[in-house]
Formats: C-alpha cells, sequence, structure tokens
C-alpha cells in the first residue's frame, strides 16, 4: 500500500465500502491511495471519492472512520464533477486568450456549466470556438488540480494584486468561520469550495460551448453587468451528441417559435412576463380550464374567486411578507388626509400598503373562516382559478414558461388529520388520470422534505411529512424523497413530468400545512364541541396554466390533440366551383360543434395545405367539384399521405367523435 509521510504512530481508522466488506488502514490515508491498494485500475480510473455521502478530492486525507465509494467517470455524480472541471478550464482559457479578463462565479448547472467574466468588451458568440480551442489545449495538457487552504487576508491580497477585484469581494463576504479554498490547475489559480477531479485531463473532450448571455454581479440591476459563456459537457461524445440533438428539437419545438407561427399569443416590452392571448391560442386556454373544471367538479371540489389586491397585514400574518416580500406587487393605497372640512384630496398620505396576490392559500382561509365549520362539514375543497404576480426578474422571464402574471388550477382542502391519507391518495389519483390525459405517461415523484428555514415545529413537520409519505406508500406510486426541498410552511409532492424529447417539467404538487392554519387563526368545531385546526392542503394538478399550455405545445410540436387544437378542421377548396359547397361542408362542421375555418381563397391546393399544415391545424376537409357533385370530402390529416374520401355526414361524425375531450 503507498502511504504519504506521517507522524510515527498513526492511529488506526476503518473504511466501510459500498459492499459493506470493511478495511483498516493508518489515518490521513487519501482515497487515491486506497483506490490504489485496492487495484491499480482503479486508481486509474478513479476521479473522486464519496466520504460519508460527501464528494471529495482524491488528495483529502481521511482522519476518522468513514463510509467510502471511489467515484469514476460512469458514476452519475461524475457529471456535475466534470462540468465543474470545465468551468475551471473555460476561465483559464479565457484569461489565457483575454488578458485583462476578470472570472466572477461559475458552477456547473443542470445540463452545463456557465462562467461570468467582467470584461470591457462583452464576448460574442464568434469567440466561442477560439475558447473552445484553448481548453482542448489546456485539457491534453492534463494539469493537476491541486488544493491549498490559504488564509483571509492573503487570499485577499493575492486576488487584488491580480486585479480580480470580484474574487477578492466573494472572499472578503465569506464567513469568518469558513475555510478560504483554492484550486490550482498548473499555474492557473482560482478561488473554490471544490471538489475536483485528479487533473484537466479527465474533463475528456466532450464538451461544448453553446451561448454568450448578460449577468448582473450577483444578480443585482444595480450593479455591473458582466457577460455569461455557458457550455455544456458529458461523459463522451455519445452524450454530447444526444444532447445537442435534443437542443435541436427544443429549438424547433419552442412554443414562443410556435406561438407566432400557429397565432396564439404574443409578449411585448409594456407588459413585461404578461401574455397576450390571440383568439386561438385563448381557445386553448379555454379547452384546458374547461377541462379541469370537469375534472374538479367531480371531485367535490367548489370553486371560489378571491381579490387580487390585499391589505400586507394578511401577507404579514401568514408568514407571507417576510418571506416572498421582494417577489410581490405592491401598490401603495392612498388615504386622504382629512380636515374639519373633510378630506384634502391634494394632500394624500401611504398610510396602507396593497400587494396584487402571489398565491392564493391566505384568501381560501378567509373564505373558510366564514361561518362556523364543524368536523362534519369536512374535509372542504375550494378551487380557484387564480390569476397571480411574481416579480420576477426579467433576465429569467421565458415565455409562458416563466411569466409575471399566471394563472393557477390552485385548490386547498381544509381536512381534519384522519382525512389527510384519504385526500392525499385521491389527489394523487387525480393527477395520474390528468397526466394520463393529457398524453404523459412517465412522470416523476418526490416527496420534498423540511428546509432549515422552516415555520413550525419540529414535531409538526414529522407528522406532515409522514402523511405524506403515507399517502404515496398506499397509492403505490414510485417516489423519491428530496431533503430541505419542501415549502417553509409545509412538505411536499411534487410531479415532473417527462415530455417526447426527453425533458423533465415541474407541473403538479401537494403540499401538507399545519402552520397557515395556526397562522390565520382558521378553525373547526370537534366532535367534543372544542376548536380545533385544521389541516390545510395546498394542491394543484396543471400549476400554472399558461407554462402547462407551453409544455403541451412544445411537448407536441405544436400539433395538439383533436380536443385540444384551436382550429380542428379547415375546408380548403380546390376551384371556385366548389366554393358554395365548401360554404356548406363549413356550416355543417360548426353546427356539429367543431372548430373550423371555410378557405375558399384564390390559391392552388397546394399552398393551402401548405399554408395549414405550417399552422399544426389536424385535419383538412378538402373540396372539389367532385365531391360538390357527390356530397363528399377528401379528408387530409397532419403527417399522413392517405387521403381517403368519406360522405360528408359520416366524415363529420368521425370527426366529431375523435374530437371529444377525455373528461
Amino acid at each position: 500500500m503507498k502511504t504519504t509521510e506521517k507522524t510515527a504512530v498513526m492511529s488506526e481508522i476503518n473504511i466501510t465500502f459500498p459492499d459493506d466488506s470493511v478495511r483498516s488502514y493508518g489515518a490521513g490515508i487519501t482515497g487515491m491511495e486506497i483506490a490504489a491498494d485496492i487495484s491499480k485500475s482503479l486508481a486509474k480510473a478513479a476521479i473522486a471519492v464519496s466520504i460519508d455521502g460527501e464528494l471529495s478530492d482524491l488528495s483529502l486525507p481521511i482522519e476518522s472512520d468513514a463510509k467510502l465509494e471511489i467515484l469514476k467517470r460512469d458514476n452519475e455524480e461524475a457529471l456535475e464533477m466534470i462540468r465543474h472541471d470545465c468551468a475551471h478550464v473555460m476561465a483559464e482559457a479565457v484569461q489565457s486568450l483575454f488578458p485583462g479578463t476578470q472570472v466572477t462565479i461559475g458552477p456547473s448547472i443542470e445540463n452545463g456549466f456557465y462562467y461570468d467574466f467582467a470584461r470591457n468588451d462583452p464576448f460574442s458568440t464568434e469567440d466561442l470556438e477560439v475558447i473552445e480551442k484553448e481548453m482542448r489545449k489546456i485539457v491534453e495538457r492534463g494539469e493537476s488540480f491541486t488544493r491549498e487552504v490559504w488564509s483571509r487576508d492573503e487570499a485577499i491580497k493575492f486576488f487584488t494584486d491580480k486585479g480580480e477585484m470580484y474574487k477578492a469581494e466573494l472572499i472578503q463576504d465569506l464567513p469568518e468561520t469558513e475555510e478560504i479554498k483554492i484550486y490550482k490547475q498548473g499555474e492557473w489559480t482560482d478561488l473554490c469550495r471544490g471538489p475536483h477531479m485528479p487533473t484537466t485531463k479527465h474533463v475528456g473532450t466532450a464538451f461544448k460551448l453553446l451561448k454568450v448571455a448578460g449577468a448582473y454581479w450577483r444578480g443585482d440591476s444595480n450593479k455591473a453587468m458582466l457577460t455569461r459563456i455557458y457550455g455544456t459537457a458529458w461523459r463522451d461524445d455519445k452524450e454530447l451528441k444526444a444532447y445537442l440533438m435534443q437542443l435541436e428539437e427544443a429549438e424547433k419545438r419552442d412554443h414562443r417559435k410556435l406561438g407566432t407561427e400557429m397565432d396564439l399569443f404574443h409578449f411585448q416590452h409594456e407588459a413585461q412576463g404578461s401574455v397576450f392571448w390571440h383568439p386561438k391560442g385563448f381557445t386553448i386556454y379555454n379547452q384546458m380550464e374547461a377541462y379541469i373544471r370537469r375534472r374538479l367538479n367531480a371531485g367535490g371540489y367548489r370553486e371560489i374567486k378571491t381579490p387580487q389586491l390585499i391589505d400586507n397585514k394578511l401577507w404579514e400574518a401568514s408568514g407571507h411578507w417576510g418571506k416572498y416580500r421582494e417577489n410581490m406587487f405592491v401598490v401603495p393605497d392612498e388615504v386622504p388626509s382629512t380636515d374639519d372640512e373633510g378630506p384634502i384630496v391634494s394632500d394624500k398620505a401611504f398610510e396602507k400598503l396593497m400587494a396584487l396576490k402571489p398565491m392564493n392559500c391566505p384568501a381560501h382561509v378567509q373564505v373558510f373562516k366564514q361561518g362556523t365549520k364543524s368536523y362534519r362539514d369536512l374535509p372542504i375543497r375550494f378551487a380557484e382559478f387564480g390569476c397571480c404576480h411574481r416579480n420576477e426578474a426579467h433576465g429569467a422571464l421565458h415565455g409562458l414558461m416563466r411569466a409575471r402574471q399566471f394563472t393557477q388550477d390552485d385548490a386547498h382542502i381544509f381536512c381534519r388529520e384522519d382525512q389527510i391519507t384519504g385526500e392525499s391518495v385521491a389527489f394523487c389519483d387525480l393527477v395520474k388520470n390528468v397526466y394520463t390525459d393529457m398524453g404523459f405517461e412517465d412522470v416523476r415523484v418526490v416527496l420534498s422534505l423540511r428546509p432549515d428555514v422552516r415555520a413550525g415545529s419540529d414535531e409538526i413537520w414529522d407528522k406532515a411529512e409522514d402523511g405524506l409519505r403515507q399517502a404515496l406508500i398506499k397509492t403505490g406510486l414510485d417516489f423519491e424523497e428530496a431533503e430541505n426541498e419542501g415549502a417553509f410552511y409545509g412538505p411536499k409532492i411534487d410531479y415532473q413530468v417527462r415530455d417526447a424529447i426527453g425533458r423533465t417539467w415541474q407541473c403538479g404538487t401537494l403540499q401538507l400545512d399545519f402552520v397557515l392554519p395556526e397562522r390565520l387563526d382558521a378553525n373547526y368545531i370537534g366532535e367534543d364541541g372544542a376548536k380545533h385546526r385544521p389541516v390545510m392542503l395546498h394542491r394543484a394538478v396543471l400549476g400554472s396554466l399558461e407554462r402547462f399550455i407551453g409544455v403541451m405545445i412544445e411537448n407536441y410540436a405544436g400539433k395538439l390533440p383533436l380536443w385540444l387544437a384551436p382550429v380542428q378542421c379547415v375546408v380548403a377548396t380546390i376551384t371556385s366551383d366548389a366554393d358554395e359547397y365548401g360554404q356548406k361542408v363549413f356550416a355543417a362542421l360548426q353546427e356539429a360543434g367543431l372548430r373550423a375555418e371555410l378557405d375558399i381563397r384564390n390559391e392552388k391546393i397546394n399552398y393551402k395545405v401548405r399554408e395549414h399544415s405550417h399552422a399544426k391545424v389536424p385535419v383538412m376537409f378538402v373540396v372539389g367539384a367532385r365531391e360538390a357533385e357527390e356530397g363528399t370530402v377528401a379528408i387530409r390529416r397532419m403527417d399522413s399521405k392517405d387521403q381517403p374520401v368519406e360522405p360528408l355526414e359520416k366524415a363529420i361524425e368521425l370527426l366529431a367523435n375523435q374530437s371529444k375531450p377525455p373528461y
């Protein structure tokens, strides 16, 4: 066994491996030394170790008993390290090519990484190829990542002397108790918590720089604008190629692009983050809302409507004001001053604050509190298509997917503790049925547990978490648990759907809350005649209607199911001789309740077919002189070469049956 220099007397530690086998080593042994002790091939393939569940450098001494796993590039955890190291390689390449550029922050993110740079002349997409070429040289050199711990003053002086003022600021703001860790790759030095792989060569060559964007220092619009370079990195070229193909397909499916092509909606500067629905787009919206409303009615929900503007006193009582204030749109409530003769309109004092609601839950509690509720009344299920506003940063806005104004298919269930499991199981069944109707079969379920900052006692959180856990077990759903991901008032179940090209979207949620009824003094009269607090279940199936519609558009690449398509059928005439018959066919479709359009323009039929196919119209009834004479239509479906001819009545009956909503 290879060892490093140690004191004359070494204590012995026990290392437990994933197969539960145990080996003893001298304290201070490194992960690399343990890998080499097992086999030379393992030492060669190793990139990091997991010590008691935490990733660590292979070079870090292990001083006490630990559970240890040696990680290789084929481990799932390797992806994050590859991306993190790739960000460092990119930063070195940038500073090598563009002296005077300051590096700031460069984390790994989902599917890739980014690094923010401070430079007088922002980078452009033309620079990416040059930077990428330099990165490959750095990877090929295989410089070792080495870790050092510096004093705070030493680190600040080092980066200040280099002109790296952003790094110096980061160090200055670190907690006094935190170690200042410095990583070097060859001669290049960076502030970083780590861990890193052994050398830059371990990054591999399966990476690509994707785009440049602007980003404020520390996300603050009052601070300097930096240039952010995004990249992606994978374990091998096969994974990289698959991801780049997914990006290409995602670009084709972009709901903003399709929204324009299909004339569904638009956005504009004067209403940042709010959608302008066009008639066709609002048809989709109304169909989706009507579908969910039918589901809710069948599930025993009662629909309500609550105010948009609510006094900040209610948000303070609920806890949202302290937790969510910066994301709320606040409006001063003008209260005129008065004298003996009445109000002085010109001298107004802003004595109160109102806020546009970012969520519906406190308002639903107010409806519950009206009148006395008995244990026999529970559960009470209030539903609302509630319009909410959240002050999202401009840079975070993304069409329908992330907006400032949106509508939730929101509901709150007020129930007794003994009803938690039954209500949760019913909701899980509802979500499963809705997602199946929408065409999503691959759904990931995550139980998110208590965050570090939270309201309520540990005893309450224990009950809440176990309540949702037991409901999931009873439904037979496969689920995973996520530490520290719950809401501040309670744990939650999150539902993530996987779309046609493999992307995952967070949609539905069920949140169990013992805290808000306590904060807002909600109660019911129990069987014992005393007052009791109800349990509150926050739940949404689609989440934001706008966002879910965006997901649907991208999942189907605009080719929506017949029941949801804004135009279900276009009647297109071949010649003007068939115009009168085309009008008759159009009228018959409308009478059957189908959403139809008539195209009798003096254009060639191939031109009409291309145009309506581009607009993603699912069905066309093509009619000419022959069809007019025989009382038939030629049925042309999108993406189909077949064009069967059917009697008009039969064709409409068939289309009407196929266009029925799933519920």
